[in-house]
């Protein structure tokens, strides 16, 4: 699938399974989830800009390259935010965004009722993260409203995936590159992600 990063790597496998096991307790839960997400995320930040200076070492001067951060990651509340602090452990400088979904669980249509941005410029990468890409209600909301803005790019990382929901951002948003490190095998009557973990934001803040 174009712009689709399935990432693969023993750590991923190893967090995953401790993530979908209903017995894992929330302290193991957290411990594992800020593990992978910010494996994903360091792999969506591969492609940063940087820029060379000139450093002093102990023996001599040279030149090394520093992070030039244009980027804004931005959580979907709640579940979202979960994914946030291993974010800003890797990119301290990096500006926050937050958009508020909840789902109605009767129709599985999400609603917006909270959005504070800082201002996107072209010179900017948004990246999304909800650790559970569902039907993708939530996120093509969200990329309608911050696409205008014409970021340079935006990506979008989840730990889990249904194909549905993937289809529906590739149709339309092509360009958007999306970081997971599952692709399940379907939604449920329900639209919950088979076999997936269940509810992240319920397990990662215990509620």
């Amino acid at each position: 699938m174009k712009n689709v990063k399935l990432l693969s790597h023993p750590l991923i496998a190893d967090c995953l399974k401790h993530l979908r096991d209903k017995e894992v307790k929330i302290d193991e839960f957290r411990h594992y989830s800020n593990q992978i997400c910010q494996i994903l995320f360091l792999e969506a930040i591969d492609d940063i800009e940087t820029k060379t200076v000139e450093i002093e070492t102990p023996l001599v001067k040279t030149q090394g390259d520093k992070l030039a951060c244009r980027i804004i990651v931005v959580p979907v509340l709640r579940a979202g935010l979960a994914m946030l602090f291993g974010a800003l452990e890797l990119l301290p400088k990096a500006q926050v965004g937050f958009v508020g979904m909840q789902r109605d669980e009767k129709t599985a249509q999400a609603t917006e009722y909270y959005w504070k941005f800082p201002e996107i410029k072209p010179e900017h990468t948004v990246i999304v993260t909800d650790p559970m890409l569902a039907t993708g209600g939530s996120l093509l909301h969200l990329l309608r409203e911050v696409s205008p803005f014409k970021p340079k790019k935006i990506k979008v990382v989840c730990v889990i995936a249904a194909p549905e929901g993937v289809a529906a951002i590739q149709k339309e948003f092509p360009e958007v590159e999306i970081y997971t490190a599952a692709i399940d095998d379907h939604l449920n009557e329900q639209k919950y992600i088979v076999p997936g973990l269940g509810d992240y934001g319920d397990r990662y803040f215990g509620t």
